[in-house]
């Protein structure tokens, strides 16, 4: 049948759609609107991971767990897992109480973005309110320096113990960064975190035990001696002749490489251990922190010159050493005046330098090799010294004391022939020692002053106008 043609059916399907549609309207009127929840109650707050109690005042409660958190702890986790505990307020923690409060009202109102943003990430999960915290950057810095005289550590290449005729293994060494430790402190106490990572830089050893597999020592390719004094008035100039023989002995040279003093021996001051002891100081004795380590770098010098090495930096004292030849001392002050030799040889050398009875020893090992070195040296000007008074009311009226003996100034010209079977090497230079002024001590104190003043007791200096060694 064509609907097209029956109005009548038209008519039909119009009046079930009216009547359809009324009825969802009525329906829609006559049912009862759906239940309203209200608004969604806040998340369980919580500072540091402790839940804010909910009764009260709320600011004042989260206030009072802040406050726990910055007189705890917080650790300092170091490269190799150990950590140290620093106590949160002695690094000058503040809290900021105003932004505080902001927070705490900003995660109690349902529009705001911090409660936005914790619904978008987990609504069900507490809101872990942010914590406003001020550091002391002045306090936390002397904290983590102090941190960092305990961690800072020197690599130490490996060497060769020549006592218990063993290859030691290398040791990394370590640096902390004070100002990027103290950027992860803030960035952890902010979080409410326990932890933080020390920022540390890994200072990688030069030499390692596999590099010295093959190391050879059993012979003594040259070796020097020199004499020291073991009265008690030297005790702490022997203090620092074998502390700083003991940063030498056993250290490898490679083949090629250039060993430097100063940078083995390292500063020689009281951060370090070396004590106060006579030092040469423009041409008289004084005391000086690290007396005595001119005689170490001196006596490695003759081992060294006697085996072959090749030097490179080398300079006489501004006054001749009682304990040591013309043309053969070597003075160093750290960090401006160095000693450095360089191992020519094919193969690797070893130092050592021992420090007892009197006497200082330095070698050179390795495997078999026969060289002849010999020194010859030549004075070619005497300079006389001076002599100076001063006056001092140390000493009583009318007194006189020889303060410091002079010592002759020289001129002097130095060769070494370094013969290898057949062949010989002839080297060449020259040496100054500007002349030692000789002191007199007058009194000038009261006549009654007791004092036992006593004279410079080393010898009239002498030295061989021709000397081969």
């Amino acid at each position: 049948m064509d609907l097209r043609r029956s109005p009548e059916l038209w008519r039909f399907a119009a009046l079930v759609a009216i009547f359809v549609t009324s009825g969802l309207v009525i329906t829609y009127l006559v049912l009862p609107p759906p239940p309203d929840d209200g608004p969604k109650p806040p998340p369980v707050l919580r500072v540091a991971e402790v839940p804010v109690p909910a009764g009260g005042d709320v600011v004042a409660n989260a206030l009072d767990l802040v406050r726990r958190y910055a007189t705890g702890e917080i650790r300092i986790v170091l490269p190799d897992g150990s950590a140290r505990a620093l106590r949160r307020n002695d690094l000058g923690v503040e809290i900021n109480r105003v932004r505080l409060a902001e927070f705490v009202r900003e995660a109690l109102r349902p529009e705001s973005a911090l409660r936005r943003a914790h619904e978008r990430k987990d609504e069900d999960a507490p809101l872990d309110i942010p914590i406003p915290l001020l550091l002391d950057s002045e306090r936390a810095i002397s904290k983590l320096l102090d941190l960092k005289v305990e961690l800072d550590a020197p690599a130490v290449d490996a060497y060769v113990d020549l006592e218990a005729k063993q290859l030691r293994p290398e040791k990394i060494g370590y640096r902390l960064d004070v100002y990027g430790t103290l950027a992860r402190i803030d960035a952890a106490l902010r979080a409410g975190e326990d932890t933080a990572q020390a920022s540390v830089e890994t200072i990688a050893p030069k030499l390692v035990a596999e590099q010295l597999g093959n190391v050879k020592f059993d012979q003594v390719l040259g070796y020097f001696e020199t004499r020291y004094a073991t009265g008690g008035k030297s005790k702490e100039r022997t203090y620092n002749l074998r502390l700083a023989a003991s940063k030498l002995d056993g250290v490898v040279v490679m083949p090629g490489e250039i060993f430097d003093f100063n940078e083995t021996v390292g500063p020689r001051d009281e951060a370090h251990g070396y004590r106060v002891a006579p030092v040469i100081a423009q041409g008289e004795l004084v005391d000086g922190l690290g007396g005595g380590t001119c005689q170490i770098s001196g006596t490695l010098h003759g081992a060294a010159f006697f085996a072959g090495l090749e030097i490179v930096e080398r300079y006489p004292h501004s006054r001749p050493s009682y304990y040591i030849k013309l043309g053969l001392d070597a003075t160093v002050v750290y960090p401006t005046i160095n000693y450095r030799f360089r191992n020519p040889f094919d193969f690797p050398i070893v130092l050592h330098e021992t420090v007892a009875g009197g006497v200082v020893r330095a070698e050179i090992l390795g495997p078999s090799r026969k060289l002849t070195v010999t020194y010859f040296r030549r004075i070619d000007e005497v300079i006389p010294f001076e002599e100076l008074e001063r006056p001092t009311p140390k000493l009583p009226e009318g007194t006189r004391t020889l303060a410091q003996r002079g010592i002759p100034g020289f001129r002097t010209t130095s060769s070494r022939l370094v013969r290898d079977g057949a062949y010989g090497v002839r080297e060449k230079w020259s040496d100054s020692y500007p002349p030692t002024t000789q002191i007199i001590h007058v009194g000038s104190g009261p006549r009654d002053l007791e004092v036992k003043a006593a004279d410079d007791n080393h010898p009239e200096y002498v030295a061989d106008e021709y000397l081969v060694v």
